[in-house]
């Protein structure tokens, strides 16, 4: 009998460590998480293997929106269409150099031919003015627009609570890093500025937003939001300009946790006209900057 429970001891252990651990597998890090994702597909991008997908909330996670994820499973592109209803594994690692994607992607429900067509697209502001519109910045400073004319001006939007890594964090991540480098160029520091404007007026104040900017701007002791500043309005205003620049965002008004919404950039010149529309995530802070130093030279 002791021979017999020797000979099962050492079949449990060669078995043990045959056994892949939750870290090793497939490169998995103790970063990664997965959550369970159902939604409606908005668009698909094959040749970037990427889909827009207005999904559920997830709770404890994500309120609902639509956004991009890469999806990594070829087979899917033949079924993957606009209107197409989805289950799927949201997988989230930090420490990626894609920090996040879709897998495990299943059709749950085909278009609905009944669905109403999706709205035209609306021209950007491409050569307009901007509006006059008022904000109140970090400091709790009344700012408009037209204020900024006479420099080079990057606006993009966010809103402080926003989880994913590759939206609103990435927008404020790379005006941060444009404003860091912008301070060390004697040449262009004093002819380009850059405005973070939150489309959440309910939860994000200007003390919470100065907060919010300190934090992406490496905590100094001294935070100088000279060239990188952020802003909040009223709703009034918060509609107004994100009509003007097709920012399209809806507030769940049962949880208003919940903002659906998509990624809008624009690069301002001197004069005060639109330069240039960047709408996504799918430029760096070098390429921001670059669009800047030729604004600030047209």
């Amino acid at each position: 009998m002791r021979y017999l429970l020797f000979i099962l001891s050492c079949v449990l252990f060669i078995s043990s460590c045959g056994q892949p651990t939750a870290e090793n597998t497939a490169g998995e890090t103790k970063n990664l998480k997965r959550y369970d994702l159902r939604g409606k597909v908005v668009s698909v991008d094959r040749a970037a293997k990427k889909a827009e997908i207005d999904h559920e909330e997830i709770p404890g996670f994500m309120p609902r929106m639509t956004m991009s994820f890469p999806v990594k499973e070829d087979w899917v592109w033949e079924d993957l269409k606009p209107g197409v209803e989805i289950q799927a594994t949201l997988v989230v690692d930090n420490a990626a150099d894609e920090p996040y994607w879709l897998e495990k992607v299943a059709i749950v429900a085909a278009a609905n031919p009944d669905d109403p067509a999706p709205p035209p697209v609306v021209p950007d502001a491409t050569g307009k003015d901007v509006p006059p519109i008022s904000f109140t910045n970090q400091d709790g400073k009344k700012i408009k627009l037209t204020d900024f004319k006479g420099k080079a001006l990057a606006i993009t939007f966010i809103y402080r609570e926003c989880p994913l890594p590759d939206a609103c964090i990435k927008m404020s991540r790379q005006f941060s890093d444009v404003a860091l480098k912008l301070n060390d160029d004697e040449e262009l520091k004093d002819k380009v500025r850059l405005l973070s404007i939150s489309f959440d007026p309910e939860r994000d104040s200007p003390a919470k937003l100065r907060e919010y900017g300190i934090g992406y701007l490496g905590n100094p002791a001294k935070p100088d939001f000279t060239i990188w500043q952020l802003a909040v309005g009223g709703e009034k205003e918060t509609r107004e300009v994100a009509d003007f620049f097709n920012l399209k965002y809806s507030v769940n008004e049962q949880n208003k946790a919940e903002i659906n919404h998509n990624l809008v950039t624009a690069v301002i010149s001197p004069d005060g006209k639109v330069d240039k529309m960047m709408p996504g995530n799918r430029w760096a802070a070098d390429d921001l900057l670059l669009q800047l130093k030729l604004a600030v030279s047209e």
